[in-house]
């Protein structure tokens, strides 16, 4: 039996994205793949676990993994705001809160605005590593919105599965 989920995706002109930011950087993640979106709440936090690895939450009875998204990605940390939120995303059958600073809005971008990314190497490893995380590109007029790979992200994180 063939999956119908890839032959509707195949037809698809465009795509919806939840749009968030990370300090200064607009990044989105496939609306299909967001659960909700809820404000930063109490997390404990897990022993001998990655240092992207916040801990867990209590989601309605659930224990939710969180992930720190700014320092999964390589990125520098900073404080958290009011702004700061958890978007929780469901990869398969698995569901993570990942901590974003804002959520922006959903987007809505047709599929040729978006770019695959291009990787410029300086020889090591690392700057290719990372864009593992990263599906494409989209460009909206003069706005540049990084697409995250939610499988790679989640997919490759052992505490978390």
């Amino acid at each position: 039996m063939e999956n119908n989920n890839n032959a509707g995706m195949a037809e698809q002109t465009e795509v919806q994205l939840v749009a968030f930011k990370l300090h200064n950087e607009e990044y989105g993640v496939n609306i299909d793949f967001v659960q909700e979106i809820k404000r930063l709440t109490d997390i404990t936090r897990v022993p001998f676990t990655s240092e992207f690895f916040k801990g867990v939450m209590n989601l309605r009875g659930s224990v939710l993994p969180v992930i720190d998204l700014k320092k999964r990605l390589g990125l520098q940390e900073a404080p958290y705001t009011d702004d700061t939120r958890i978007v929780i995303v469901r990869v398969d059958e698995t569901s993570i809160g990942m901590i974003v600073d804002a959520v922006t809005e959903v987007l809505t971008i047709d599929n040729d605005h978006i770019d695959t990314p291009k990787v410029i190497s300086d020889g090591s490893d690392s700057r290719s590593e990372g864009m593992k995380f990263v599906s494409g590109v989209g460009n909206l007029e003069n706005r540049l919105v990084i697409m995250l790979n939610l499988n790679e992200i989640i997919g490759s994180t052992g505490e978390v599965k």
